[in-house]
């Protein structure tokens, strides 16, 4: 059974950074493509970043250049390296996994089969 577990959540001020962490269950982030996906009050859920079984990453317009995807095979764990953020990236953020080792280039949710239970990230201007 596929089971992620998010932590590294908080409240930091604009411009300040945060990390991110998915502890996944026994190899789920090594054969899996992953995700990190957030959800704002009243808005829909929206893809942030993803990593497929070889590394290879995609970010949508508004993490790029800002945030970092990474996994640690050893560790079983996904991260996601928040900096520079700002009000707007304030929501509650999610890991997901697939059932595909290769991500394909989706950010769409339906694409994710396991989904843990989120983190919240709040950032103040």
């Amino acid at each position: 059974q596929v089971q992620l577990v998010e932590s590294g959540g908080g409240s930091v001020q604009a411009g300040g950074s945060l990390r991110l962490s998915c502890a996944t269950s026994e190899y789920t982030a090594t054969n899996r493509c992953m995700g990190w996906f957030r959800q704002a009050p009243g808005k829909e859920r929206e893809g942030v970043a993803t990593i497929d079984i070889t590394g290879f990453t995609l970010y949508t317009s508004s993490a790029k250049d800002r945030f970092t995807i990474s996994r640690d095979n050893a560790k079983n764990t996904l991260y996601l390296q928040t900096n520079r953020l700002k009000p707007e990236d304030t929501a509650m953020y999610y890991c997901a996994a697939a059932d595909t080792p290769y991500c394909s280039g989706s950010f769409d949710p339906s694409f994710y089969s396991y989904w843990g239970q989120g983190t919240q990230v709040t950032v103040s201007s």
